[in-house]
């Protein structure tokens, strides 16, 4: 399969939707005069106790979405890592809030996702696939 044909692919169309949330979730703004962007994951992180909570859902259904698609334990397993380690760091007050501008949970699960399904659906003998940046 070519990378032309990956886009043809429902679950690399899926992964454009899954990709287009991260996205909002962790750099949707930038602020102005540097190169830190943020997304609502550190909005909603700015509300104590719940704010993190609320940044769950969409986290958590990108989970779904690739348990859906039919991704290994190991990989679940990572995502629901990076997770939990967003929420769990995310609870403290101001330093949570920083953290969760750099270490950007969903983008690195939308990654690990995107190499997990080109890998998948390489062709034979094509070799690797091409690894993401997860600090795009």
């Amino acid at each position: 399969m070519s990378a032309h044909d990956h886009t043809l692919h429902p679950d690399f169309q899926r992964l454009e939707r899954i990709d287009r949330w991260a996205r909002r979730m962790d750099r949707a703004y930038r602020i102005p005069l540097t190169p830190i962007r943020f997304g609502w994951d550190a909005v909603f992180g700015l509300v104590p106790g719940i704010g993190d909570t609320l940044a769950l859902a969409p986290a958590l259904w990108i989970v779904k979405e690739a348990h859906d698609m039919g991704a290994p334990k190991v990989l679940l397993g990572q995502m629901g890592a990076n997770l939990a380690t967003d929420w769990v760091v995310g609870l403290i007050p101001l330093v949570g809030d920083i953290f969760d501008i750099g270490y950007r949970a969903n983008t690195r699960n939308a990654a690990l996702l995107r190499r997990w399904l080109e890998s998948r659906h390489a062709a034979p003998g094509s070799g690797p696939a091409r690894t993401v940046d997860i600090a795009a």
